[in-house]
């Protein structure tokens, strides 16, 4: 009797063997796939350079070149732990703003620098001579532009937020739009074109005086920030698994700068012809190179 239950009970172990290792081996293959996108180098277009300029920058959203070589880093770090910090040529790091929650947009303005903390009911600021003072509050604020007699600002909400314009002048506070789903950057362009994104729709808009607010760009992946010069129109893609830097031209062509980005944030120009890209989910501030022998006229 004790030999038959025993031969009985061993066969479901057997079957079981297989199985487990089938089991193990999609773990395993998953936990790869993972590791690949998140460690896979980054990549640059033809043309083009990528090298870190500097680690250990917890959060890396908005970034500002200053005039001595220095640059400004909002760190997107939530619950009173963000804050906006100085990191000069040496790399030496000053404190600028702390106990900050979620510091995401950022703009040189005014002899000194307006922020907003990318949660709910905490103020856009402006910071001039190491002192802060509130302009006006607004539920997850997060890109900035300023073209020196309004400040915009735009809320990343679910499902909606607003386009807010803050005018210098008398301190008042217009709502432009208040239908946006996930906005995240707003900017003027070198044709005088305002811009919007959805991050939730996958679009760039442009503001106009109508109200009709065409897509200028649609099927993208949760674009982000946008950064406009002579060479076009530049979308950062929110992304924590293979996202894109895309620059289009000034003929609406689309080209694919970097890929394998994770969760990249701002971007902007340097003096030296090269661009600053924070690569937020990396912890880490992206130098973008051109070819010399490519560049501009």
């Amino acid at each position: 009797m004790n030999k038959t239950v025993g031969r009985v009970n061993s066969a479901p172990r057997r079957a079981l063997k297989p199985g487990l290792w089938v089991i193990g081996l999609l773990c395993v293959a998953t936990l790869g796939f993972f590791a690949w996108q998140s460690y896979y180098p980054v990549s640059a277009a033809s043309g083009w350079s990528v090298q870190v300029l500097h680690r250990d920058v917890p959060k890396a959203a908005s970034l500002m070149p200053l005039v001595d070589g220095s640059l400004m880093v909002s760190q997107e770090l939530d619950d009173a732990k963000g804050s906006i910090v100085r990191i000069l040529k040496d790399g030496t790091r000053d404190v600028m703003v702390n106990k900050l929650s979620k510091p995401d947009g950022l703009f040189a303005t005014r002899g000194g620098w307006v922020f907003s903390q990318e949660s709910a009911n905490l103020p856009v600021s402006f910071l001039k001579d190491g002192v802060v003072s509130e302009l006006f509050r607004g539920e997850n604020v997060q890109g900035l532009w300023d073209d020196g007699d309004y400040l915009y600002a735009i809320e990343d909400r679910k499902p909606v937020g607003r386009l807010l314009r803050y005018r210098w002048s008398d301190q008042t506070l217009t709502v432009l739009r208040d239908q946006i789903q996930e906005g995240e950057s707003v900017v003027r362009c070198t044709d005088g074109r305002m811009l919007y994104t959805e991050k939730k729709k996958g679009v760039v808009r442009e503001l106009t005086e109508d109200g009709s607010d065409p897509d200028v760009l649609a099927g993208l992946n949760k674009p982000t920030f946008l950064m406009c010069d002579e060479r076009g129109l530049w979308v950062n893609e929110d992304s924590t698994h293979r996202a894109r830097l895309l620059l289009i031209d000034k003929q609406g062509h689309q080209q694919t700068i970097l890929s394998f980005l994770k969760a990249p944030q701002s971007i902007v120009p340097t003096s030296r012809g090269t661009y600053l890209l924070a690569e937020g989910g990396r912890d880490r501030v992206l130098e973008l190179v051109p070819d010399t022998r490519k560049s501009l006229p």
